[in-house]
C-alpha cells in the first residue's frame, strides 16, 4: 500500500483511437472511483505504445517507466480492454506484461490490489470472452477482480463525450465496478 491516506486507482485501458468507446468506459469507471474518494489517473492511447515486452531487456522507455511506477504506486487498477476477435487487444495485453517489472517488489505484482475489468467489443461473444481474459490474467498477476465486471456490447451501447451511455444501466455497471476497487483497497488498508 501506499503510505498516503488517499486511495490511487490507475486506470489503463482504451485503444490507439482518441476517444475510443473502451476509453470513454474507462473514463466512466475512473469517476465511479472518484464518486467513493479515490484520487484516479488513466494511461491510455498513445501512452499504451510501448516496445514489445522483454523480460531480457532491463531498459525501459520513459513512457514504460512511467506505466510500471504508476502501477507500483496504485491501490487499485481498472483495465479496459477493446476485444479484437474475440481476444482484448495486443496494445492492453503488452502493457500488462510489464507488470512483471513488479515481480520483484515487497508486493510482487499487483499483490492485494483491487482489479476492475472491463471489455467493450462489438458483440456479446467478443465481449464476454474478453472479460474472461482480463480476469485471467488479473489472477496471474495475483490481483483481486472485483466481483463485478462489465462486458459491454458496442453493437447495442454507445459511449458519449460527456461521460454518459446510451444505457444508463452500463453507466451504473461502470461506475459500480470503479466504487468496489476503492471500496476494496479502503478495507484492505484498514
Amino acid at each position: 500500500m501506499t503510505s498516503s491516506s488517499v486511495i490511487n486507482i490507475v486506470g489503463i485501458g482504451g485503444s490507439l483511437r482518441t476517444g475510443s468507446q473502451s476509453e470513454r468506459a474507462l473514463r466512466i469507471a475512473l469517476a465511479g472511483a472518484e464518486e467513493a474518494g479515490a484520487r484516479t489517473h488513466a494511461i491510455t492511447g498513445s501512452e499504451l505504445i510501448l516496445p514489445f515486452y522483454d523480460s531480457g531487456i532491463p531498459d525501459r522507455t520513459p513512457e514504460a517507466e512511467r506505466l510500471v511506477e504508476a502501477v507500483r504506486a496504485a491501490d487499485g487498477l481498472i483495465i479496459v480492454s477493446p476485444g479484437y476477435h474475440g481476444a482484448l487487444s495486443g496494445l492492453i495485453k503488452n502493457a500488462l506484461d510489464y507488470i512483471e517489472d513488479l515481480r520483484p517488489d515487497t508486493r510482487p505484482y499487483l499483490d492485494g490490489r483491487g482489479v476492475g475489468l472491463v471489455a467493450v467489443a462489438y458483440g456479446w461473444q467478443a465481449a464476454v470472452t474478453t472479460l474472461d481474459q482480463l480476469r485471467t490474467i488479473a489472477h496471474a498477476l495475483r490481483g483481486w477482480p472485483t466481483p463485478l465486471g462489465g462486458s459491454v456490447n458496442s453493437a447495442e451501447v454507445k459511449f458519449d463525450e460527456a461521460g454518459g451511455a446510451s444505457d444508463e444501466k452500463v453507466v451504473s455497471t461502470l461506475r459500480l465496478i470503479g466504487r468496489q476497487v476503492t471500496e476494496f483497497a479502503h478495507a484492505r488498508r484498514a
